[in-house]
């Protein structure tokens, strides 16, 4: 009788389970707009989420450690004069974050550590370019400042940051809406998904799609008879690929290796709401001290989730099978590099001491926005949003050294009471 060999994989028992209810962000009015896009972002010092707004778009942003209920007056990021559609993180400045939107606008911000008093209304920079909708933002893996965008134009559009400038603009490439983009690990390939039913792998430097030919696939995985997009997030640590259906209530990974099938589907999590949109944790941002290997934020109807992916171990030290160093926040190149034809790997860390973010760094814009029409005050907004973000800081700073001034003032002035009274029944005993 024939044995049945059993494929070996230490991910073969990957387990998902949602946080308790106390670590949820609670309240919090998910937009409702009809967009493919994830509608959150997070990273290892932030959660966003885009949501609701009455005249214009706006995300709100939370520090990961503010959970349950969400004041309904907390501040939220406003600019946009029509919805928000897409946000991502920058992975090299965990305080930087950029927007697109229905209005044909990139935003660019900068988020403070502290909590603002007020809606945050000034972008570092506004990115036009586009001459419709900007549904999809991508930020280049390795260098720094680099950001893709892509619109309802049915272009593509690399920019540097730091200058507001164009680097490239891939505008004969697709014949109809673009629905998906990705850099590869080092940021030299893209690869496209068009309304055509068409991938594409672009060298965007060289202007020149170098494959589409994929009439063969080396897997074939039916899914479901779902009509909700799905929503891929891939972790190369792992070659795990999970895979969250927008409107379906279920998480399913699969093991990628190198041998046929290529594909192994490992397991399932499922929950009993539908997930509005969904957000991924970078590797740097997971608890490796309780083996967690992926962090999901699902968002439903008015809250965030977060769930949980670990590989249970008994053994209580670090696990490096589970944990290769991983990409890290500091860019390996900078933007005129990658333009000139450099192309490096990610700078990577190791996790085995957990990771420790680094302090607040400032992204500052040092020329002109060649595209801004505008009267010569754009430059001037851009200067004053940096100026009004350290003057807050300054003033938050102020006011809490007054405080402290004040305290030591009270207690000063408490001491003398009491001496005075003292004295004062010394007195009264003594005339007794």
């Amino acid at each position: 009788m024939s044995r049945r060999v059993v494929r070996q994989s230490k991910f073969r028992h990957v387990f998902g389970q949602a946080a308790k209810a106390d670590q949820a962000y609670e309240d919090i009015r998910v937009s409702k707009v009809t967009w493919d896009s994830s509608f959150c972002a997070v990273n290892p010092k932030f959660l966003a989420i885009i949501t609701e707004a009455g005249g214009g778009g706006a995300f709100i942003v939370l520090p990961l450690v503010k959970t349950g209920r969400v004041d309904k007056n907390y501040p939220l990021v406003t600019g946009h004069t029509a919805p928000v559609l897409d946000i991502d993180w920058c992975p090299h400045n965990d305080n930087v974050i950029a927007s697109a939107s229905d209005d044909t606008t990139i935003m660019v911000w900068q988020i403070p550590d502290y909590t603002p008093v007020r809606n945050i209304t000034e972008p570092i920079i506004t990115l036009e370019g586009h001459s419709k909708r900007v549904g999809i933002l991508s930020w280049h893996p390795t260098a720094r400042n680099v950001l893709l965008s892509a619109g309802g134009d049915n272009v593509i559009i690399i920019w540097n940051v730091g200058t507001g400038e164009v680097l490239l603009s891939l505008d004969d490439m697709h014949p109809d809406v673009i629905h998906s983009v990705c850099w590869n690990s080092n940021g030299s390939l893209l690869a496209t998904t068009c309304k055509d039913k068409t991938l594409r792998i672009i060298d965007p430097r060289k202007g020149q799609v170098v494959a589409n030919n994929f009439e063969e696939p080396v897997a074939l995985q039916e899914m479901d008879t779902s009509n909700g997009v799905l929503l891929p997030f891939y972790d190369p640590d792992s070659s795990i690929v999970y895979l969250c259906g927008k409107g379906d209530s279920s998480i399913r990974y699969f093991e990628i290796t190198d041998e046929p099938p290529f594909v192994h589907y490992l397991n399932t999590f499922s929950s009993k709401e539908p997930q509005r949109g969904m957000g991924f944790m970078p590797k740097r941002g997971l608890d490796v001290s309780k083996c967690e290997i992926a962090r999901f934020y699902k968002l439903h109807e008015r809250k965030c989730e977060p769930i949980i992916m670990t590989v249970p171990r008994k053994s209580d030290l670090f696990q490096d099978d589970l944990y290769p160093d991983t990409p890290g926040p500091e860019p390996a190149l900078e933007a005129d590099e990658w333009l000139s034809g450099q192309d490096a790997e990610p700078v990577l860390i190791s996790l085995r001491d957990g990771y420790v973010p680094p302090k607040h760094r400032e992204l500052r814009v040092t020329k002109r926005n060649i595209l801004d029409v505008r009267p010569p005050s754009g430059p001037r907004r851009s200067q004053s949003a940096s100026d009004a973000s350290l003057s807050q800081q300054h003033t938050l700073e102020t006011l809490l050294q007054e405080i402290k001034a004040l305290r030591e003032q009270v207690q000063a002035q408490e001491q003398r009471i009491t001496a005075l009274e003292n004295m004062l029944c010394e007195l009264v005993d003594g005339t007794d």
